[in-house]
């Protein structure tokens, strides 16, 4: 019997993978088998994670992406494409959160950023890989979003929304793909230690309230979400659409 969690020969893009949960998921993924594109705004982080990929016995490249620019997502995509011949997991990992502090002093700019860049710029990158994934008889979306678009916050308010609507945006998918055998799922991870959380995870005083709700008593780390991932990615969830992942020790449910 063939390994269920088996990426071989799979071809997948992960976005803002430089560093973060967006890296372990390219490190898991490339360790599963699959040919990884690693990508972020940035091309020399990228090109160190691919390094080590390959070291590692790995395929990887390397395409830049900032996905607040159409043009770009349409050119990882297209590079991709024309690399390994198309596309079967998209993981939409990168994201953004201009501001902290109450939706009363959010700017219509920040606002705006943060659902361009955490909607939007999903939506695109499915539209744009998905038609791959039904070429090739299927394949596996997920979306990196956030235990904020299931619990109320006083500090990232915006993100939590758009992390809400990356749930809707999933399931709608879902529901439109799903018969030409596309599966499109969320993770939702709780407090995670990278540098993109560095702002909740660095005041030890607020770390230390959070630990003494939570079930496992500590915060998660990348790796606790890039298995996550990278499972959903291949054959042992090829059961699973629609939904959501929930990876934060237990807070939510305490």
């Amino acid at each position: 019997m063939a390994s269920p969690f088996s990426l071989d020969n799979k071809v997948a893009i992960v976005t803002g993978s430089s560093r973060g949960i967006g890296r372990s998921i390219a490190e898991h993924c490339a360790a599963l088998g699959a040919k990884v594109v690693v990508s972020s705004r940035n091309a020399e982080p990228c090109e160190e994670v691919a390094a080590g990929i390959k070291k590692n016995g790995g395929e990887a490249t390397v395409i830049p992406c900032n996905i607040s620019r159409k043009n770009e997502v349409e050119a990882l995509v297209a590079g991709t494409v024309k690399q390994y011949g198309g596309v079967d997991i998209m993981v939409c990992n990168a994201a953004v959160n201009p501001y902290y502090g109450p939706l009363g002093g959010i700017s219509d700019e920040q606002f705006d950023k943060i659902m361009a860049s955490n909607i939007k710029s999903n939506l695109w990158l499915c539209n744009l890989s998905i038609p791959s994934m039904v070429d090739r008889g299927g394949g596996s979306v997920v979306i990196i979003s956030s235990i904020g678009g299931i619990r109320g916050t006083e500090v990232i308010g915006a993100y939590g929304i758009s992390k809400a609507a990356d749930f809707a945006l999933a399931r709608n998918l879902a529901c439109e793909w799903g018969p030409k055998n596309v599966r499109v799922n969320c993770v939702a991870p709780g407090l995670v230690k990278t540098d993109f959380a560095k702002a909740l995870w660095e005041n030890k005083e607020a770390v230390a309230r959070r630990n003494a709700v939570t079930p496992l008593r500590r915060i998660g780390e990348p790796d606790e979400i890039g298995g996550i991932a990278a499972f959903l990615a291949g054959p042992a969830a090829s059961f699973i659409t629609g939904q959501i992942i929930v990876a934060d020790g237990g807070v939510t449910i305490a």
